[in-house]
């Protein structure tokens, strides 16, 4: 019975000591170890070392340990100020009470009463404990004392996470209200299960974000424009983002994060049949298909596949990248007739995602014969 006593008592005592020497951080939207460290002034290198079986990536909400630098810098306040002080009072904290009301009490500063109560830094104040009222002396002594900012322990605030109602607008896409709010479309669909297939004008959205966040767009009386953003709307981009070259166009902007997402939500429908003149879940027709996934990131194409081929910028096969539009002439047509997007290419063959008269919506590849024969031309619309 003595041991399993004495070992309780080790594990209670290691564990007052562990929360002595580390300080809990809870993440926030935009967190990394390179933050962190910044903001507590120690190395990310120290933070990974204290939270072994954390995830590479850091988890919203979740708790990490933070070296506690402040525990060395405390002891010898607490030391210095034992060493210079002459007696001094003490106070029982009560309900309600604050450090600064106390400072104002006995007419010394807030800082005087951290320096001569070490723990206050990290532990706060709790009602019913006994605090040391600096005297003259004290005050004097801790003012002569020099600080280092980088030790002082950070206001750690913790990022609380709201749900807000937001109305479908007319011409609104799920990316420009999911960057709005600061969330994925993949996050803003999962919240919202019933818009996967469309998105209705009136529908209200219940959207889960940061409160930062919901107060910084409430807070924008007229809607900011959306060029700010990743790119414009469909006005913006007629204004500033259009050049023409012999009656084609091409939108300009960093699009490398775009033209990843663009791929994922039209490679999302991979196994939808084939429906001519459909532009949903229900079945999509080719040009259908371009037309639903550019214009759900606010980027309007032509209805149909012909029109398609004469926007953007033609350019050779051997220079094709993801996201280009890449056309055939099927059936032995004069003219084009169907359209895909270019997800991959490289060592002379182009894979697009398509939605075929026979397939659905698949990834073929120019290697098959049918498609080799009935290439026409590639056109880039984003760049």
């Amino acid at each position: 019975m003595v041991n399993k006593l004495i070992v309780l008592l080790f594990f209670l005592s290691f564990g007052a000591f562990a929360q002595e020497n580390f300080i809990k951080h809870k993440i926030s939207q935009g967190d990394n170890l390179t933050v962190i460290a910044k903001k507590y002034g120690v190395k990310a290198k120290d933070i990974a070392d204290a939270n072994p079986n954390a995830p590479k990536i850091l988890k919203l909400n979740s708790v990490l340990l933070i070296p506690n630098k402040n525990k060395k810098a405390a002891d010898e306040k607490a030391n210095s100020v034992a060493v210079n002080t002459t007696p001094a009072g003490s106070h029982e904290v009560l309900q309600k009470e604050t450090l600064w009301g106390i400072s104002k009490k006995y007419n010394v500063s807030v800082d005087d009463l951290k320096n001569a109560n070490p723990t206050l830094e990290t532990e706060g104040l709790k009602i019913g404990q006994q605090i040391i009222i600096p005297s003259n002396n004290t005050v004097a002594s801790s003012e002569n004392t020099s600080k280092n900012p980088e030790t002082e322990n950070p206001e750690i605030i913790a990022s609380t996470d709201v749900e807000i109602a937001v109305e479908v607008q007319p011409k609104e896409t799920k990316y420009a209200i999911a960057k709005r709010y600061g969330i994925t479309v993949k996050e803003l669909e999962r919240q919202n299960p019933q818009i996967k297939a469309k998105l209705p004008v009136g529908y209200v959205l219940k959207i889960k974000t940061t409160k930062e966040k919901a107060d910084a767009v409430n807070a924008v009386s007229t809607p900011q424009p959306l060029l700010n953003e990743t790119f414009g709307s469909e006005s913006q981009i007629a204004d500033n983002t259009v050049v023409k070259k012999d009656s084609t166009f091409v939108y300009n902007g960093n699009y490398s994060d775009l033209i990843d997402q663009i791929i994922t939500s039209a490679t999302g429908n991979i196994g939808t049949r084939y429906r001519s003149g459909g532009t949903t879940k229900a079945g999509f027709d080719c040009s259908g298909l371009m037309f639903c996934t550019f214009g759900n990131f606010d980027i309007k194409l032509p209805r149909s596949s012909i029109e398609q081929s004469r926007i953007g910028t033609k350019v050779a096969s051997t220079e094709a990248q993801k996201g280009d539009l890449i056309f055939f002439k099927t059936n032995g047509r004069r003219h084009i007739n169907h359209v895909g997007m270019v997800v991959e290419a490289a060592d002379g063959e182009i894979k697009f995602v398509h939605s075929s008269t026979h397939g659905g919506v698949m990834i073929s590849s120019t290697k098959e014969p049918y498609y080799q024969r009935s290439f026409s031309q590639v056109n880039r619309v984003l760049q």
